[in-house]
């Protein structure tokens, strides 16, 4: 996990990207991949849409370039490997079209306040056409911390991807648990899972509860009282993706108080 690609752009979760992808690039030595996306203006009405659509492209153009000229000068004074590209586009595509040699995608899970941009939607559709790794951040993130990880574990496709892909992250932890809520028996179990880490030289923990109530409520009160950093899950199955972002990665994406590494 050496390159990291950070979406860039002027909004509220910003800075938490941004923060996150300093102490990531920082722990593992990596390279920092600044993707700086200036969006499609979405215009109502046919009335001088061409105009319209114009001027919303020039401000934000004004907007980004401001943003970029702080952001450099910040990344300057930064002790990392950075780079940086500008592109113009829808902001899903536009993370897609850079990722294709990314390790790891710095994105948010949903902001709280204004709407837009629509952070779990972008966010849900990236993960599910990338196949690299994916962080989702809550606005509200200041530092990411590495000791503490909790691995949500339903021995799937996707959460074996996430674990694969955390392994970096997992090994710089002082404390890691598999937790899992038993229901069917899973294709990998939470041991095998743990068997896995051990020969990357990473010791972790299992811990098996009785399913009683929505997946993401046990695995957020988990993460709660082992005062985990982060949490590693799988984001859905193939071929259940609908099925899948209506139910846990969905509701993970709008509330998680915790950075979420997201795999499939």
């Amino acid at each position: 996990m050496k390159n990291i690609l950070l979406l860039v752009h002027d909004d509220a979760g910003q800075e938490a990207r941004f923060q996150a992808a300093l102490d990531i690039v920082r722990a593992l030595d990596g390279h920092l991949a600044c993707i700086d996306v200036t969006p499609y203006p979405v215009i109502a009405g046919e009335t001088a849409m061409g105009y319209a659509e114009t001027v919303v492209v020039f401000d934000e153009r004004d907007s980004e370039a401001k943003n970029k000229s702080a952001l450099t000068d910040r990344l300057s004074r930064e002790d990392v490997s950075w780079s940086w590209a500008d592109t113009i586009g829808e902001m899903a595509a536009s993370v897609l079209d850079a990722a294709d040699l990314a390790d790891l995608i710095i994105l948010n899970r949903a902001l709280d306040g204004y709407p837009l941009p629509d952070m779990r939607d972008i966010t849900s559709r990236i993960v599910a056409r990338t196949s690299a790794a994916v962080l989702a951040v809550p606005e509200t993130l200041e530092r990411f911390a590495i000791d503490r990880a909790l691995v949500a574990w339903d021995g799937g496709r996707s959460a074996a991807a996430a674990l694969r892909a955390a392994v970096p992250l997992l090994a710089l932890a002082n404390e890691v648990e598999i937790f899992t809520a038993r229901e069917d028996e899973p294709r990998n179990g939470p041991d095998q899972a743990a068997t896995y880490l051990s020969r990357h030289g990473i010791h972790a923990r299992v811990k098996i509860v009785d399913k009683d109530g929505r997946a993401d409520k046990l695995i957020a009160a988990e993460a709660q009282a082992g005062r985990a950093d982060y949490i590693v899950m799988g984001a859905y199955g193939r071929g259940r993706v609908m099925e899948t972002f209506g139910g846990v990665t969905k509701r993970m994406l709008q509330d998680s108080k915790l950075p979420l590494l997201l795999g499939h």
